[in-house]
């Protein structure tokens, strides 16, 4: 797994000032389509290039199950990620729905379901096992099973860029994995199970304080790997959090901007960070989710969200919404006319 750390590519600035210098240039009081101008100078200085564009987004859902569940932290069965699954393949899901407004690639890779599916058009396979262990116990996975979910991720981007994809979503879906995640971001970012621990598919005020209890059972289980983000991913993790971390790792290595759905993506978003910090230029937040304790890890991460839409569904619905305001903002970018070109003052 050494590719894990590997250093993404340096940039060369000249293609940031350019957009900086032609922003200034464009028929517009300066600052006036606010973070549309920033979005369009970041993704030239990510792609190097003096044309960005958000047109060719590939979309990946990673799915896999959780040990985590037979603690009853969900108010779905588990059966339900399976079922799931094959909502996706068959188009029905919100994800494979705005995928096709978007005209994005769709993958759906099962790196770990409980009962594994028959092998059929548009589902990837590359399972770690069948579902993680209970983290309540022990580890949720061995070192070889992480290994395996991580480079998932890694092949899922090596198709991506064979593609000549230019944006990366990657969307989730495990019944019981925002039980998962709330451990992580309270051992990385020295959280409390209260301050991270929601609803999550919708548990009342009694589950939601039952699957608090859980979330820091399963912190003193392993609280000895803090500080270690791959001990950790591997003791707390769900498969589909450390395919979404290769994912992004790969896909920033690559040169591919990276929009971050939200509560479940962003944990997998921080795991990439810690273990490459140099990921963290290639991440565009999309939306601030509405399940509990997104706003503080996004405030812990210094990170603003490009929407509040109050959205919680994960699948890399959100990321697919906020794409638009990529593919937006190059549009202006690229297309507007400059002051000299359509013949306007640019001064009294």
């Amino acid at each position: 797994m050494n590719w894990i750390t590997t250093p993404c590519l340096n940039r060369d600035s000249q293609y940031k000032e350019y957009a900086i210098e032609r922003q200034s240039q464009l028929t517009k009081p300066p600052g006036s389509l606010g973070e549309l101008e920033n979005i369009a100078i970041r993704l030239a200085d990510l792609q190097q290039t003096k044309i960005p564009s958000a047109s060719d987004i590939s979309i990946a859902v990673f799915a896999a199950d959780h040990g985590i569940a037979k603690e009853g932290v969900s108010a779905f069965p588990q059966e339900v990620t399976a079922q799931m699954v094959m909502n996706f393949l068959s188009g029905g899901a919100a994800i494979s729905v705005l995928a096709k407004q978007l005209n994005a690639n769709l993958e759906i890779v099962d790196v770990g379901i409980l009962t594994p599916l028959p092998e059929q058009s548009g589902l990837i396979i590359e399972r770690a096992g069948a579902g993680t262990e209970n983290a309540i116990n022990g580890p949720a996975m061995t070192e070889d099973q992480l290994e395996i979910a991580l480079t998932a991720g890694h092949h899922v981007i090596e198709r991506a860029t064979e593609r000549d994809a230019k944006i990366f979503i990657g969307g989730e879906m495990g019944i019981a994995n925002t039980t998962s995640a709330s451990a992580l971001y309270c051992a990385l970012l020295g959280l409390t199970p209260e301050e991270t621990t929601g609803a999550g598919t919708g548990l009342d005020d009694a589950g939601i304080q039952h699957k608090t209890k859980v979330v820091e059972q399963i912190i003193k289980t392993h609280h000895k790997w803090g500080g270690d983000t791959k001990a950790l991913l591997q003791h707390m993790g769900g498969f589909e959090i450390a395919a979404l971390t290769g994912a992004y790792i790969h896909a920033a290595q690559n040169g591919l901007a990276i929009i971050v759905d939200g509560f479940i993506s962003s944990v997998a978003a921080l795991c990439s960070v810690k273990i490459n910090p140099s990921v963290n230029d290639y991440l565009f937040f999309s939306h601030l989710s509405a399940e509990h304790g997104h706003q503080i890890v996004l405030e812990s991460l210094k990170q603003k969200p490009l929407l509040d839409l109050g959205m919680r569904l994960g699948e890399g619905s959100g990321a697919a919404v906020a794409a638009n305001l990529l593919i937006s903002a190059c549009t202006l970018h690229n297309q507007m006319a400059t002051f000299a070109e359509a013949a306007v003052a640019t001064q009294i």
